[in-house]
């Protein structure tokens, strides 16, 4: 089974698809208006899953964690800081490789590793 996005109840679409594009490097693949009171932007970046953000009347902004895996997590750190990332975790060594935390701005988490 392999993931093929992660969903994230945003509060702030612009803002959201702003830190998703500039600060983590995904691109805009579409959006989508399907009724009033609804937008969806589904974002793309390396393989094949990708990042639904979804603005609505009807569901709170709800945390969820979105793991990515980087190839060199303190570059991918440094460089994030530099964009005005916030970084909760630093790279942390554990038995199957490194990672790190960071917060989009709904508050959701987004775990990177490194693999040994």
């Amino acid at each position: 089974m392999k993931v093929i996005y992660a969903t994230i109840i945003v509060k702030d679409m612009d803002e959201s698809v702003k830190f998703y594009t500039d600060v983590m490097g995904f691109e805009v693949d579409s959006k989508h208006n399907p009724f009033p009171g609804l937008t969806i932007t589904l974002l793309k970046g390396e393989g094949d899953a990708m990042i639904e953000l979804i603005k609505d009347t009807e569901n709170e902004i709800a945390l969820f964690s979105v793991g990515m895996e980087v190839e060199d997590i303190n570059a991918t750190v440094k460089e994030l800081k530099s964009k005005g990332a916030k970084i909760t975790r630093e790279p942390t060594k554990i038995t199957i490789g490194t990672l790190a935390f960071l917060e989009d701005p709904n508050g959701a988490t987004i775990v990177l590793i490194q693999h040994h």
